[in-house]
């Protein structure tokens, strides 16, 4: 018995020794999660494409979301700027997120710091990898959307 005892105990150690063994040491800094405005700041972005209410892929010419489709700078003053695929302004003003990161409000002003509109968007996705967001054509019809979606971009915002 005490042999047998004696020789789990030496299978567990050497078990036990591997494990500890093959952790590598990661000396790299601990970087704390990113809040989702941190994360909406992190990159310019760029859409990408859609997807309808039935998961359907379209592309940016679409009609449902081609009026979405530009780069997009989002800066940690509030700010942000638009651009159109040709890098011709498309729209800039203020920014923010709610506390947890489900909508985004952006408020458009023209040159002369006036309100044209303020757009609250239902956010779907938002990682460092993907910035996706949700309108409705029809406000009071929840079951027709478009999500569009943005992926980061190293483009670099026209006039900068």
């Amino acid at each position: 018995m005490k042999r047998t005892t004696s020789f789990t105990f030496l299978i567990a150690s050497v078990l036990l020794l591997g494990v500890f063994a093959s952790c590598k040491k990661d000396n790299s800094p601990i970087e704390p999660p990113m809040t989702p405005s941190q994360i909406l700041m992190s990159t310019p972005w760029e859409t990408t494409s859609g997807k309808d209410a039935q998961g359907k892929i379209l592309p940016i010419t679409d009609p449902n979301i081609a009026n979405f489709v530009g780069f997009a700078y989002f800066k940690s003053d509030s700010i942000f700027t638009m651009y159109n695929l040709d890098d011709s302004p498309k729209m800039h003003g203020n920014w923010w997120l709610s506390p947890d990161g489900k909508t985004r409000t952006i408020v458009a002003k023209d040159n002369n710091g006036v309100i044209l509109f303020t757009r609250v968007v239902d956010m779907v996705v938002l990682t460092t990898k993907e910035f996706t967001y949700r309108v409705y054509p029809d406000a009071t019809n929840k079951a027709v959307y478009y999500d569009v979606i943005h992926t980061p971009t190293n483009h670099k915002e026209p006039g900068k």
